[in-house]
């Protein structure tokens, strides 16, 4: 998947989301400013729009013929940017690959894998390095490494903080925020596995992470943002090295994002803290069981 195509994508979800704000849309130089693309994009983006029927396009006048409809949209995960395609990537094959410490990681593989540049993998994999996640070796390669239960009581600590402030911050967001469109959507697809759960419990580290992830961006901090990368990927990774009750842990942690959801919705703070707080919890208990008690502390 392109960097480009995402680009388009991203922007052209963007620009729908303008339909609902407007009935004439503005020049093209001035979509490209608002959007942050090329006017070459913004030509793609008003020539789909035409084709789907959502505007008029005649030379300068744009009239907007329709208001967008949810499958106008491009899904999510095909707008993500680099960086986060890459990161899910890579969170995807230390899930299909049952991760252990130990586990070698190679640059050239994974980047031929993502198809992008071993440049960006190679950046990706250093910001990760300085927690003593993974470590570099020679030739291109990395090996992903453990941690001690003090590390993990450690983050937890730090992650409760940072999505406390996330919440409310997120709580207080103006009705029409792009977000709760966003978080309408995350709370069908929790409703929608719940329901196939027997089938399906093993899709829910990637439905996590999307959740999480939402929160965190309300904050608009860059530092809080970016450490939920590795509290991302130390959670999902570790849960996987205990299968026992995997479908159940799962299922009652579906049951607490929606209940998370609704007292987001509610902009009800106290609400939002105790529904953030008992979800947190629960994933720290389940963090906490995942690490073998017998494995090793690792070298700093």
């Amino acid at each position: 998947m392109s960097k480009s195509n995402n680009v388009y994508k991203d922007a052209y979800n963007r620009c729908l989301r303008l339909l609902d704000e407007t009935r004439s849309l503005p020049s093209e130089p001035e979509l490209g400013t608002l959007l942050g693309v090329s006017r070459t994009t913004v030509r793609t983006i008003l020539a789909r729009m035409e084709e789907t029927g959502l505007i008029a396009w005649n030379k300068r006048a744009k009239t907007v013929l329709r208001e967008p409809r949810p499958d106008d949209f491009f899904p999510e995960e095909e707008t993500d940017t680099l960086a986060e395609i890459i990161e899910r990537s890579f969170m995807r094959r230390l899930l299909a690959g049952g991760a252990e410490a130990g586990m070698q990681i190679n640059e050239l593989e994974l980047a031929r894998e993502i198809g992008v540049g071993t440049t960006s993998v190679r950046e990706f994999l250093i910001r990760f390095s300085r927690f003593g996640l993974i470590e570099k070796r020679r030739n291109s390669h990395w090996v992903l490494k453990g941690f001690t239960r003090a590390f993990a009581l450690e983050l937890t600590e730090i992650r409760e903080m940072f999505e406390l402030r996330s919440a409310a911050a997120f709580a207080a967001l103006p009705p029409d925020s792009v977000v709760w469109a966003d978080l309408d959507g995350l709370e069908d697809q929790h409703r929608l596995l719940a329901s196939q759960i027997a089938t399906r419990f093993n899709e829910f580290s990637e439905l996590d992470e999307r959740f999480h992830r939402l929160i965190h961006r309300a904050s608009h901090n860059r530092f809080i943002v970016d450490f939920y990368d590795v509290i991302a990927m130390i959670f999902h990774y570790h849960y996987q090295w205990n299968k026992a009750q995997e479908r159940e842990r799962n299922e009652v942690a579906i049951g607490e994002h929606l209940a998370y959801i609704e007292a987001l919705k509610s902009r009800d703070l106290g609400k939002v803290e105790a529904a953030c707080r008992k979800h947190l919890k629960s994933a720290r208990q389940t963090l906490l069981t995942s690490i073998p008690e017998s494995r090793p502390p690792q070298r700093s």
